[in-house]
């Protein structure tokens, strides 16, 4: 295969010549690589898959947490001022890392704001977690896996930019993991449509589906985590019993990470079923799993979502979800 030919370059760590003495140089294992730092988890995947062996990657949000009310310990510093390019999700998702992130930034070091470039502000999406009155759009861009392939795009060509002599490396793959994606994509659409259609409605803990509920055509008909992240009020509640019990909606999705006894209240009087184990940025399995992956995290919610909806995953079989490169991996995913 012609893309494979670009892989097979793997970069030579060890010098060659004499033992070091106590004043010869050493080499350490990422010497000459791109320092990258990452917020959220399937952003630490995509820069990882497009930047395989050449770059060395650190997360920076915990799986698990909450990334709009993270806060960075005082040690982050450290990273972001050693990292070449430091990149976040944008669209206000991340807003104290970047802060901490602008004040730290080393000389000729750069700061991608993925979402802010994915996307124009005619697209934004606002939504009951994200309201229009606050300005702030909806950030989770990355459930919908073309805009994921968005991030991938940008960051390719941000590595290009910083390091021209790896370009083709860069954009080999890109092109595979662009061929994973356009193959999930109808994969996808092909589980979607085994949905019966008044299924297609989605109720979650977090509004994490707008951007993916409209590309495949489903219906987000609310979610129950407030804009200020607290719980819902006793009315919010009771109108969203309603809208289950009159729609007919067959499941809810809570988080996999987050409880919530509101959400099982919802399902029980609302005659649905509460699953609690989609994930927002929580990768499945660990690192080093070959489902703990953007791509992967992209298969897990499929399955869950669409066999609780009535439809057939079958389609999704056999999906590769490990990285698209050659070689050991450098990112590091905070847990």
């Amino acid at each position: 295969m012609g893309i494979a030919a670009f892989l097979i370059g793997i970069l030579v760590a060890a010098c060659v010549g004499s033992p070091a003495t106590s004043s010869s140089p050493t080499t350490t294992p990422d010497a000459g690589l791109l320092r990258i730092a990452t917020t959220v988890s399937p952003i630490t995947s995509i820069v990882e898959n497009i930047g395989g062996t050449r770059i060395v990657v650190q997360g920076i949000v915990p799986e698990g947490i909450n990334s709009h009310t993270f806060e960075p310990a005082p040690s982050v510093a450290r990273i972001l001022s050693n990292a070449d390019l430091i990149v976040l999700n944008g669209l206000f998702l991340e807003e104290p890392t970047r802060r901490m992130a602008e004040a730290n930034l080393k000389s000729g070091g750069v700061i991608l704001l993925l979402g802010d470039t994915a996307i124009t502000p005619g697209q934004w999406k606002f939504d009951f977690s994200f309201p229009q009155s606050q300005g702030n759009p909806n950030p989770h861009l990355w459930p919908d896996p073309i805009l994921g392939l968005k991030y991938a795009e940008l960051v390719r060509d941000e590595l290009s930019r910083l390091d021209p002599d790896n370009a083709d490396y860069y954009a080999a793959n890109y092109e595979v993991f662009k061929a994973r994606i356009e193959d999930f994509d109808r994969r996808i659409q092909s589980v979607i449509a085994t949905v019966p259609e008044p299924n297609r409605r989605l109720l979650t803990y977090h509004d994490s589906w707008a951007y993916f509920a409209e590309r495949y055509g489903m219906e987000v008909i609310g979610a129950v985590q407030p804009s200020d992240f607290t719980e819902p009020s006793a009315r919010d509640v009771a109108n969203l019993i309603d809208q289950v019990r009159d729609l007919g909606v067959p499941a809810i999705f809570g988080s996999e990470v987050f409880p919530s006894e509101v959400m099982e209240q919802i399902a029980k009087e609302g005659g649905a079923k509460f699953i609690d184990e989609l994930r927002d940025d929580d990768l499945p399995g660990k690192p080093g799993d070959s489902r703990h992956s953007y791509l992967g995290l992209l298969v897990a919610n499929m399955e869950v979502m669409m066999s609780a909806l009535g439809g057939d995953p079958s389609a999704l079989a056999g999906f590769d979800t490990g990285p698209v490169f050659q070689g050991q991996s450098t990112a590091t995913y905070p847990q």
